[in-house]
């Protein structure tokens, strides 16, 4: 990295990357993939957001489950079947035919999710049985034949046994797998947001008395596990991460998240990865949301990831504009990753460098549908 304080549109090395600027896409869920498999609509999505100056420099694509039970929300596509890795590969095509980069990222709910997404009806699987207060999508067939979505509370989950957290480790290392096969440069492991990896994480959601639970290294130990087998599986060159330390999005909380995630970035150090992706406050919501009584310190903990021998990249994520994404890379971001901005404004990037007005974001278009409000935000003028 530079010494001096980085352009927001400087390029940059990011692992296996050259990126041309330092704008990245955040993985944006739209529940746009019915059967669970990508659409050509979703290739043109992409390759619309992909182009080398105007678009991302890097696109990590949607939330993706790594097994059938890792589905939680109506027409996610997954990564776990040859149908859809094949249906993944029009994606990549298409965006590196843009000039982009792209990566998956790696997705398992956990308990959030309802019965009527899990396989044979069966509830969905937790660190612990304990529900979360929290909503899911689901879509369901009316008597004229039409799709209607509309979210519901998640079902209670049932706790997952010792014996089976190595198949959760596996359908992890076969997915980064997949996501290479498919054409993706690399992933991004999603353990931020209350999913399945920031469940185990979590005293709110992991109470195990096992080697699973209790103490911070036992709650950390899935996500160790897990990053090994995906960094080994493709380089850590090719893998990030995404955390979130104080968001309470799906009922996400612990009393003392700024030791555990302390621990979490030191325990990632010795891995060579990409990057380090950021979520600051609560997702969505106010950047200045903390947990308990004291700030969460960012700045610390980008440092004992520092100190401890971590190179990736540092992506900062929630709420930013052109302001404050050069602020943030005078403060030591490497990346500044835009989510909704970049659902409206294909070419954000280029609004940004040139001070154009946004598209406004058609909220109702967000979740499910087709063409309209997914592929048709018109570009800036030349």
């Amino acid at each position: 990295m530079s010494s001096k304080h980085p352009s927001l549109f400087e390029p940059v090395t990011v692992g296996a990357w050259a990126l041309p600027h330092r704008v990245v896409m955040a993985p944006l869920t739209r529940n746009r993939a019915p059967s669970q498999v990508p659409t050509p609509l979703m290739a043109t999505y992409y390759a619309q957001r992909a182009h080398p100056r105007d678009g991302a420099s890097l696109i990590i694509a949607e939330a993706t489950p790594v097994c059938p039970e890792g589905h939680g929300y109506a027409d996610t596509p997954g990564i776990h079947t040859p149908e859809q890795v094949q249906a993944w590969r029009a994606v990549t095509d298409a965006v590196h035919a843009a000039g982009g980069h792209i990566v998956l990222q790696l997705w398992h709910v956990g308990r959030i999710s309802h019965v009527s997404l899990q396989p044979g009806g069966q509830p969905p699987v937790a660190p612990s049985a304990i529900r979360a207060q929290a909503k899911t999508y689901v879509i369901e067939t009316t008597a004229d034949g039409r799709r209607v979505g509309r979210f519901v509370d998640v079902s209670e989950p049932r706790a997952l046994r010792l014996d089976e957290l190595p198949g959760i480790v596996e359908a992890y290392r076969q997915a980064a797998l997949n996501a290479r096969t498919a054409g993706f440069d690399g992933v991004e492991v999603h353990a931020a947001n209350g999913y399945l990896l920031d469940q185990f994480l979590r005293r709110g959601s992991n109470q195990r008395t096992d080697a699973y639970g209790g103490s911070i290294e036992n709650r950390a130990r899935l996500l160790r596990e897990v990053m090994q087998a995906v960094t080994g599986a493709i380089g850590g060159e090719r893998v990030g991460i995404r955390l979130s330390p104080v968001t309470p999005v799906n009922d996400a909380h612990d009393d003392e998240p700024q030791p555990l995630f302390e621990y979490v970035v030191r325990m990632l150090a010795p891995l060579g990865l990409a990057y380090v992706h950021l979520i600051e406050g609560q997702t969505g919501g106010p950047r200045d949301y903390q947990q308990g009584a004291q700030p969460f310190d960012y700045a610390a903990l980008r440092r004992a990831y520092r100190d401890a021998g971590g190179t990736g990249a540092w992506m900062v994520n929630n709420g930013y504009d052109r302001a404050l994404a050069e602020q943030a890379l005078a403060n030591g971001a490497d990346l500044v990753a835009f989510g909704r901005p970049f659902i409206s404004n294909p070419d954000l990037t280029r609004r940004l460098r040139e001070g154009l007005p946004l598209n406004p974001l058609q909220r109702e278009t967000l979740y499910g549908g087709g063409a309209e409000g997914y592929t048709d935000y018109p570009f800036a003028a030349p």
